[in-house]
């Protein structure tokens, strides 16, 4: 337990690939804006705080500054990430998975690797046994059993921490009581109380429970004859036993070919899938009083020499009956499935065959120079998706003197069973997947999975597990093992919705309040849009709309998909910010600007020339006006791009809903929230617009009934525009725009 809290804690806390892309993210933004800001202000402090210091003072400037970081920043977007999130998180719930971190969920759709563990994960943990037998011969149900029974009908009550639940002790049927204790403990313990009564006259004196690092319980028992009774892997307890109890109840030499039917017995088992343990006994009177540190120091010596092999017993733990779908589901969306466990090698084969983890013949390491692995590899390394066509078996000894060469081959296979692992071996086997660029999910339930869980990008713990692995893990399955592909697939649909949301907020969010700003420093020209505008359009009016992007189902088979490359598909990207800035942001930016000098002309008579280098001559006197009458025409002007701007991101808002599917495809009948967002943006729109207070505290003002309506069609061009788009790239899915589409 120490080795294993060391392990777990030892593992440092690494940031989500989530919020690893939303720091990028945000990098990117404020890059940009201290940029474009600098450059202002050195050109009003060389140009305009010369030449124009009446059109633009120092409080003009620093509020231009200001204007500045509000249009580039879209403030919507944390509550936007954060209901997102939440969102799926509640989805995730619905099909039984509780993600215990919102950041976690989607660095699911990145998984590329998926390491289970085998016991009460890939198998129902409902073991039983089915096979018992002594080292001269297998014990057969219809048959008398031979004397030599008693001995081993003794070993397995004596040694077995297992016991009936109390409520459970006088149910007349045996089968449906409930048992304390590990699941191995409980079949033996099942099966020992279907056989007649015996009386060992015997009483336990001292236990060592069962461990992952030794492989084997103890127990000391005290009466009519002492004895240490060991049970255990047979691979570690046959190197310390010395005889063998006969089916006849003879004590014989364990020689070799005692020895060698000892293992034909164990593969044969093992190759059926059966858990096979041993159990040993010696003779033994303790020296030291109980109780005392020098008498366990005793016990654990003599534990491990001169044991007297009483037989084998072979206990089946059925595979989940939806696992060979959930293995099959995990290849079809680009994850290798690994297993990673404690059993016997021949065991973990046997299990990984029936649920279609192993399809082909299998490697061992000794293999990988006669195969012509490395050089496999080579035409491999640098392609994610390409993989060694093979299966390889491990075992947790070996794995310790593997190469860094020996590794990089490993890790490329496309199918892999690590046997009998120790919790610092699962370890080294994250932390090396890790290593090589893999993004992986451990699943386990016991305490041993613990450092793995706690080490793995995605840790998945069973809620029929220890709490210790439920602490130590990222998510939990509340249900069937198959929910853990629905999390991939919701993992998957987290970074596309949030694609679509950042998507809907640059273009007027950021692009299109940038640039009145810039429009106002560079050209001279009265600010097309004021800065409380800003903050409505990106707090308000987009963030309504973008909410009703995160209920938006997938636009295709999502698991159809490989999984995507963290160091290279990025959450915000060249093509996104293309789309968003140079495609949509252009057309809303010049329609909005061409709303607003059209007012300007058609109310003001000020024509879009005159507007250009006006600098400190838009006053007292301009085209006639007073500065009042300028004042309500600029404040009036800015509410028509508002206007303008939330119009338009209507038809933006459903362009982004597909970025290849047309609107006449997955229109807006498939999400009925999207309606809400529009109806809840017009109202904002409205009341900031015409209510009284607002005009009087921040300076807009009524729009024309005709600049309502202008925008509609403008807003079905924009939508058309993106349809064509979209056709262009269905109809050459390799032409050049769709190359440079998001």
């Amino acid at each position: 337990m120490g080795r294993i809290n060391k392990a777990t804690n030892t593992t440092t806390e690494e940031r989500t690939t989530l919020q690893k892309e939303i720091t990028r993210f945000v990098k990117i933004i404020i890059s940009l804006t201290v940029t474009l800001v600098l450059i202002m202000l050195i050109t009003w402090l060389a140009w305009l705080r010369v030449d124009h210091y009446d059109f633009l003072n120092t409080v003009g400037i620093l509020t231009n500054l200001m204007s500045l970081v509000v249009a580039f920043i879209p403030e919507g977007m944390p509550m936007a990430v954060a209901l997102t999130l939440s969102l799926i998180a509640r989805r995730m719930r619905d099909v039984r998975i509780l993600p215990k971190s919102l950041a976690t969920v989607e660095t699911l759709g990145f998984v590329n690797v998926i390491c289970s563990d085998k016991t009460g994960t890939l198998t129902e943990n409902k073991m039983s046994v089915v096979s018992v037998g002594f080292v001269d011969k297998v014990i057969s149900e219809t048959e008398d059993r031979p004397s030599a029974f008693n001995d081993l009908h003794r070993a397995m009550v004596m040694c077995n921490d297992a016991f009936f639940a109390a409520e459970e002790v006088n149910e007349e049927v045996k089968a449906e009581r409930k048992i304390q204790g590990n699941a191995t403990d409980a079949a033996v313990l099942r099966y020992t109380s279907n056989l007649p009564p015996a009386n060992f006259n015997c009483h336990r004196v001292f236990d060592l429970p069962f461990n992952s690092k030794n492989k084997y319980a103890m127990t000391y028992i005290g009466g009519q004859q002492t004895a240490i009774i060991v049970k255990g892997a047979p691979d570690i307890l046959m190197d310390r036993a010395t005889s063998f109890l006969s089916a006849s109840g003879r004590v014989e030499p364990l020689e070799k070919s005692a020895l060698t039917q000892l293992i034909d017995m164990q593969e044969d088992w093992s190759r059926q899938g059966q858990r096979v343990i041993l159990l040993a006994q010696r003779p033994y009177e303790a020296k030291n009083p109980v109780g005392t540190a020098q008498f366990e120091e005793e016990m654990l010596e003599e534990s491990q020499k001169d044991l007297t092999i009483l037989g084998l017993v072979g206990i089946i733990d059925p595979p989940r009956a939806d696992i060979s779908h959930t293995v099959a589901e995990a290849r079809r969306c680009g994850a290798r499935f690994f297993m990673v466990t404690g059993d016997f090698r021949l065991t973990a084969e046997a299990i990984a065959s029936q649920i279609g983890i192993f399809t082909r013949r299998t490697d061992r390491i000794a293999d990988f120079e006669k195969k012509n692995r490395f050089a496999e590899l080579e035409t491999v390394r640098d392609d994610r998706l390409a993989f060694i066509d093979a299966s390889v078996v491990v075992e947790g000894k070996e794995l310790m003197d593997l190469s860094e060469a020996q590794w990089d081959v490993l890790c490329k296979y496309e199918e892999i069973v690590f046997a009998r692992t120790t919790p610092e071996q699962k370890l080294r086997i994250v932390t090396e997947l890790r290593q090589r660029g893999c993004v992986v999910a451990v699943t386990g339930d016991g305490v041993n999975d613990a450092p793995a869980l706690k080490a793995a990008n995605v840790g998945v713990a069973m809620l029929s597990g220890s709490e210790v692995a439920m602490e130590a893990a990222d998510l939990i399955l509340m249900g069937d093992f198959s929910s853990i592909i629905e999390g991939i697939r919701l993992g998957r649909l987290v970074f596309q919705n949030l694609q679509k949301v950042i998507s809907y907020l640059l273009p007027a969010g950021s692009w299109s309040e940038d640039w009145p700003v810039v429009l106002n420093v560079f050209f001279g020209c009265p600010l097309p849009l004021s800065s409380f505008l800003m903050i409505i359009i990106c707090c308000f009016t987009d963030l309504a709309c973008c909410l009703t992007l995160i209920f938006e189902k997938e636009e295709f088979d999502l698991l159809s998909l490989p999984p995507r490359d963290p160091k290279r598909s990025h959450l915000v990207n060249m093509k996104l910010y293309g789309q968003s800035y140079l495609f949509i942001g252009t057309m809303e930016t010049v329609t909005a600007m061409s709303m607003f000098f059209y007012y300007m002309w058609s109310y003001a008579g000020i024509p879009i020339n005159k507007m250009f280098f006006a600098f400190a001559h838009y006053s007292d006197g301009y085209f006639g006006h007073t500065q009042d009458e300028l004042n309500k025409f600029l404040s009036t002007g800015q509410c028509v791009y508002f206007v303008t701007l939330v119009i338009l991101q209507f038809a933006n808002l459903n362009a982004v809903r597909n970025k290849r599917m047309s609107i006449f495809q997955n229109g807006p009948q498939n999400n009925w929230k999207l309606c809400l967002g529009p109806i809840i943006s017009l109202a904002i729109a409205i009341f900031v617009t015409e209510q009284k207070g607002i005009q009087n505290l921040f300076g807009t003002a009524s729009v024309p009934i005709k600049h309502w309506l202008l925008p509609i069609p403008l807003a079905i061009g924009l939508l058309a525009m993106d349809e064509i788009r979209k056709l262009l790239v269905r109809t050459w899915p390799k032409g050049p725009i769709a190359k440079v589409a998001w």
